[in-house]
C-alpha cells in the first residue's frame, strides 16, 4: 500500500499544493491531472523519494518512505522527462545496463525490447534514435527487472498513437499483475479503471 498523509510541498515563499491524501493498493492506477504548474511533476518526485515535503508523510505499507530511502528507490521505477539514453551505447545495450542494475534476466530484456517495438533497433546507437525512440526505450525499463510502483512523469510525450497503445498495454499487464501506478498526464495515456487525483495551479 502507498499512502500520502496531507502532503504538502512549498518553492521559496510559494505553496506548491497541500493536503494531498491518497491511498493506494495492488492494482491501482492513480493519474494526476492539472494545468502547468500545478506540481504533478513535483508530486511524483516526493513519491519517488527525490524531494522531501514541506509538511505531511509518504508511507509504504504503514511506514514514512523517509525511514529508508535507498530501500523505497529499490522498489520503483521512475520515468521522468528525460530519456537518459547513453548515445554511445546501443539500443540493447541501453537497457542491458539497467537490466544489470535491476538484476533481470535476458529473457526479459528481449520481452521489454518486443513490447515497445524496439526488436529492429537492437544495434542502433542511441545517437541515432528518433524522439519517439528514445522514449520508447526509455519505457522499455519498466519491463526490464521486476518493481511494484510506477511513477511516470506524462509518460506519452513524443509517442505515436501506436506507441502509447503499446505504453497502455504495459500499464494494464502491470495492474493486473498487482503493481500500481502514478502517472501525470494531459489525458493522453488512457487505463480503464483509472482514479484521478486533479491538482489546480496555486
Amino acid at each position: 500500500m502507498l499512502e500520502s498523509h496531507q502532503l504538502a510541498c512549498v518553492r521559496g515563499d510559494r505553496s506548491v499544493f497541500a493536503g494531498v491524501n491518497f491511498s493506494l493498493e495492488a492494482g491501482d492506477v492513480l493519474s494526476l491531472q492539472g494545468p502547468n504548474g500545478s506540481g504533478k511533476s513535483t508530486l511524483i518526485r516526493l513519491l519517488a523519494g527525490f524531494l522531501l515535503p514541506a509538511f505531511g508523510e509518504i508511507r509504504w505499507d504503514g511506514v514514512d518512505i523517509r525511514a529508508d530511502l535507498a530501500e523505497h528507490r529499490a522498489r520503483l521505477h521512475y520515468v521522468g522527462h528525460a530519456d537518459g539514453i547513453k548515445a554511445l551505447l546501443s539500443v540493447r545495450e541501453n537497457l542491458a545496463f539497467t537490466c544489470a542494475l535491476n538484476g533481470a534476466t535476458n529473457g526479459t530484456l528481449d520481452q521489454a525490447l518486443d513490447t515497445f517495438g524496439l526488436g529492429p533497433l537492437v544495434d542502433t546507437p542511441g545517437r541515432f534514435l528518433s524522439s519517439g525512440q528514445r522514449r520508447r526505450l526509455s519505457l522499455a525499463r519498466l519491463l526490464a527487472g521486476t518493481r511494484p510502483i510506477w511513477l511516470l512523469d506524462e509518460p506519452g510525450v513524443g509517442l505515436d498513437a501506436e506507441s502509447r497503445g503499446r505504453l497502455e498495454d504495459a500499464i494494464d499487464g502491470h495492474r493486473r499483475s498487482g503493481g500500481l501506478i502514478v502517472l501525470a498526464t494531459h489525458g493522453d495515456v488512457r487505463i480503464e479503471g483509472t482514479r484521478t487525483l486533479e491538482l489546480s495551479s496555486g
